[in-house]
């Protein structure tokens, strides 16, 4: 049973048509898991094993009866504390939201649930989701499987954390500025980041009121899974609009433009001089690119259309001004007062209070970059290059609400931790899917990701890289211990 919670979401479900084993076996053992092994982790921070029991009994009646079943038919799966589950706490990792129990599931939960999933529990994420360590004071820190002594990432750290301690079968989580992606490259698991707009976010309380409607900027919510086919079956059950939109249009996303590693067309951009990247992570990057080039495919070294310091020029203005959203009316007056007063002397609090006009210009650029980054994949079908600049690093909680404080060491070298940041800039700001891949670790053994990025609504190219390179590269490996 150990080797049956490490598999696929997909293997899993169909394990459970045949009767391989029942829902309520897989999900009593991921409990016992959650007991045994969760004390060392603190990934899933609120569980409902009564409701989750009674579905998976439901989900066993269904298989016996051979009723027509979903893709994640009795599947466990838990859930980013940023998303409604019914009859849940929903808190965001946030004291403002630390007694809200939602009463109706998010769009994209409801759709797992409806491809059969068992949701049992919730993961933990930074306050707010605005950082890229979990941590926060309602439910405390989460540790990296590999290592406890480091984070695993943010802000859906405790979704990666748990797969890759064989804690859930899947997970859900959402990205804006590297929130899927960070976590996969610290863990080791796989994650996506779809292309903006294609997943219904109603139901997420990151950035929002419980019950907002209103779409967040470059805010996108993925799966992430201990498989490469988890990414694949995962979009396919939670894209697609929403009930206002359904009435007039469908999702029809293009296939892959590559079946196999011989037909991809690769760019690689592996380092850079404005975020410098630990070589450690440059080397096993070179050693993948490599092991690329001998299944055929086409690699070319070539930096993206748009370069990571005028990719921050126009990111953080857009970042910093949806980041405003969440402060309190009354910091935000403050903010307001200061900004007026100070001119752009202000700082981070004119970013924060920026004005529309000022806003619709930064939008404009970005509007043009995207156009540079389509042309720029007429001859390319991916993009690889880093997901950060550093492999999971220490925990350090020191308040640092500007990103001046903390450091991130490379090379022996301290860096400012903002450039956090620069990896995962470009497919946030230029709204493109990017899925993330383990294709090594470090001489310590932390883990290290690739970043796959496509052209816009061609998502599908990015997981069947993956695919591939699961094949080429290995895949997922289960940290010492789990």
């Amino acid at each position: 049973m150990n080797d049956l919670v490490f598999r696929s979401a997909g293997e899993l479900a169909t394990a459970i048509a045949a009767k391989e084993v029942s829902s309520v076996e897989l999900l009593d053992h991921y409990l016992t898991r959650l007991d045994r092994f969760d004390s060392q982790v603190n990934a899933i921070v609120a569980r409902d094993d009564e409701s989750a029991r009674a579905a998976a009994r439901a989900a066993d009646r269904k298989v016996s009866r051979g009723e027509s079943l979903g893709p994640l038919h009795g599947v466990p799966v838990t859930i980013k504390d940023s998303l409604e589950v019914a009859g849940m706490r929903t808190t965001g990792g946030s004291h403002r939201w630390g007694h809200h129990v939602s009463t109706v599931d998010a769009e994209a939960v409801s759709r797992l649930k409806k491809a059969g999933a068992i949701v049992f529990g919730k993961s933990n994420l930074p306050a707010d989701a605005r950082d890229w360590q979990t941590y926060n004071e309602l439910y405390g820190t989460t540790n990296n499987p590999w290592d406890a002594t480091r984070g695993p990432g943010g802000s859906s750290g405790g979704s990666a954390a748990a797969l890759a301690a064989g804690l859930t079968g899947l997970e859900l989580g959402g990205d804006t500025a590297g929130s899927i992606r960070v976590p996969s490259h610290f863990c080791g698991v796989y994650g996506l980041r779809p292309s903006y707009g294609i997943v219904p976010r109603h139901g997420s309380v990151s950035g929002h009121a419980p019950g907002s409607l209103a779409e967040f900027d470059m805010a996108v919510l993925g799966p992430l899974g201990r498989h490469a086919d988890d990414l694949a079956l995962g979009l396919d059950v939670i894209a697609g609009p929403d009930r206002d939109n359904s009435p007039a249009w469908r999702l029809d996303l293009p296939p892959s433009r590559a079946r196999d590693l011989r037909e991809f067309r690769v760019a690689a951009w592996l380092d850079d001089p404005f975020c410098p990247v630990d070589r450690e992570l440059v080397t096993v990057m070179e050693t993948m690119l490599a092991a690329v080039r001998s299944e055929g495919a086409t690699v070319i070294e070539r930096k993206g259309p748009v370069g990571l310091e005028e990719t921050m020029t126009l990111y953080r203005p857009l970042l910093m001004a949806q980041s405003g959203l969440i402060e309190p009316d009354v910091s935000y007056s403050a903010l307001v007062e200061h900004s007026m007063a100070e001119g752009a002397a202000a700082g981070p609090a004119s970013e924060l209070t920026v004005r529309f006009r000022d806003w619709h210009a930064h939008d404009e650029r970005r509007q043009q970059s995207r156009r540079r980054w389509a042309k720029f994949f007429d001859d390319v079908d991916v993009l690889l290059c880093p997901v950060s600049p550093t492999a999971a690093f220490p925990h350090d909680h020191r308040p640092d609400p500007g990103w001046s404080v903390r450091t991130l060491r490379i090379d022996g070298k301290e860096r400012p931790y903002r450039e956090m940041l620069s990896w995962v800039a470009p497919a946030s700001l230029n709204y493109l899917p990017a899925a993330v891949a383990p294709i090594g670790a470090t001489r310590d053994g932390l883990p290290i990701g690739i970043q796959v990025i496509a052209p816009y609504l061609h998502d599908g190219t990015a997981i069947r890289f993956v695919q591939c390179l699961a094949q080429t590269m290995g895949g997922f490996r289960r940290p010492p211990g789990f």
